[in-house]
C-alpha cells in the first residue's frame, strides 16, 4: 500500500509563492509516474504536473508553465511542487498522485493514477 502525504498549502496573495510537498515513504519505484492534480468545487480535476520517475523532464498544464516547477527529492523521497506568482485561478485542493507497476513515460501524461493523497487546499486572494 502506497501512502501519500501532502503539506504545504495555505493562503497567499496573488503574486506570492507556496510549496507544496508530498511525502512518499518507501516509494522508491524507479519506473512509476507521479504528478500534482488539482480540483476546483464545480469543475475538472486538472493535472497540473507529472513526471516519470525513471527519467526525463516534468510535464506541466499550459496554465501553469512557466510559474510552477515539479521536482522529485529521492533523499527525502518527497514530490515537490514550486509554486510562483499565483494567480486566483491557482486556488483549489492539490493531490498527489502516483502511479506504478508496467508504466512508461506516456502514462503519466494520462488521468489514471493508482495512488491517491489526501489533498492539501490552496488559497490565492487579495
Amino acid at each position: 500500500q502506497v501512502r501519500l502525504e501532502e503539506s504545504g498549502g495555505g493562503s497567499v496573495q496573488p503574486g506570492g509563492s507556496l510549496r507544496l510537498s508530498c511525502a512518499a515513504p518507501g516509494f522508491t519505484d524507479r519506473s512509476a509516474c507521479m504528478a500534482w492534480f488539482r480540483q476546483v468545487p464545480g469543475q475538472e480535476r486538472e493535472r497540473v504536473a507529472s513526471i516519470y520517475t525513471g527519467g526525463g523532464s516534468p510535464a506541466y498544464a499550459a496554465s501553469v508553465k512557466g510559474r510552477f516547477t515539479l521536482s522529485r527529492d529521492y533523499a527525502r523521497n518527497t514530490l515537490d511542487l514550486q509554486m510562483n506568482n499565483l494567480e486566483p485561478g491557482d486556488s483549489g485542493i492539490y493531490y498527489c498522485a502516483a502511479r506504478s507497476g508496467w508504466v512508461n513515460v506516456a502514462h503519466c501524461s494520462t488521468d489514471a493514477y493508482t495512488y491517491w493523497g489526501q489533498g492539501t487546499q490552496v488559497t490565492v486572494s487579495v
